[in-house]
């Protein structure tokens, strides 16, 4: 099971995937900001999740 699915049509617009990996490390900054640490990670490596699946490995040519 995949965590999020890059094949749906939802993330075919560039600006909902880079608006979808920005919060997330918008959020880490502003937790590491107010001293948890915990959730500023928490929430960067999610936004880290991300990037991999909807920035750094998009397009996809898969013939599955």
């Amino acid at each position: 099971m995949r965590l999020i699915d890059p094949d749906h049509p939802f993330f075919q617009a560039a600006w909902r995937r880079w608006l979808l990996v920005l919060v997330p490390f918008a959020w880490a900054f502003v937790e590491l900001n107010n001293g948890s640490t915990i959730w500023a990670y928490l929430s960067a490596a999610i936004g880290g999740i991300l990037a991999w699946n909807l920035i750094i490995t998009w397009p996809r040519n898969r013939d599955d």
